[in-house]
C-alpha cells in the first residue's frame, strides 16, 4: 500500500509512503485546484500510480478527510487568534 500514516510524520495524517506528501495535499491540487494528476506528478515527482492512489484514498475515506481539513482549519484559528495583533489600526 502506497499510503501510509505515522505521527512523527504529518501529524499522523495519511500520506504517500516515504514522503511528506500528504493525502490532503494531493486532493487539494486535484480536487480544489482543478490541476490534473499528471500536472501533480510533476509538481512532487512521484510516480503517477501514487497521485491516483492518494485520490483513491481521499474519495474512499471522505469524512475522515473532511474531519481532517476541520482539525486543521480550527488549528489555523487557534494560532490566529492567540498571534500577537497591533493595538491600534496600522494607518
Amino acid at each position: 500500500m502506497t499510503i501510509a500514516r505515522d505521527d512523527d510524520v504529518l501529524g499522523g495524517e495519511p500520506r504517500i509512503n516515504g514522503t511528506r506528501v500528504g493525502v490532503r495535499h494531493v486532493a487539494a491540487r486535484v480536487i480544489d485546484g482543478g490541476r490534473s494528476p499528471t500536472h501533480v506528478v510533476d509538481q512532487f515527482d512521484l510516480p503517477i500510480s501514487d497521485i491516483y492512489e492518494a485520490l483513491s484514498y481521499y474519495y474512499g475515506h471522505i469524512e475522515e478527510m473532511r474531519d481532517l481539513e476541520r482539525e486543521n482549519e480550527a488549528a489555523f484559528d487557534r494560532v490566529r487568534e492567540l498571534s500577537l495583533k497591533p493595538k491600534e489600526p496600522v494607518q
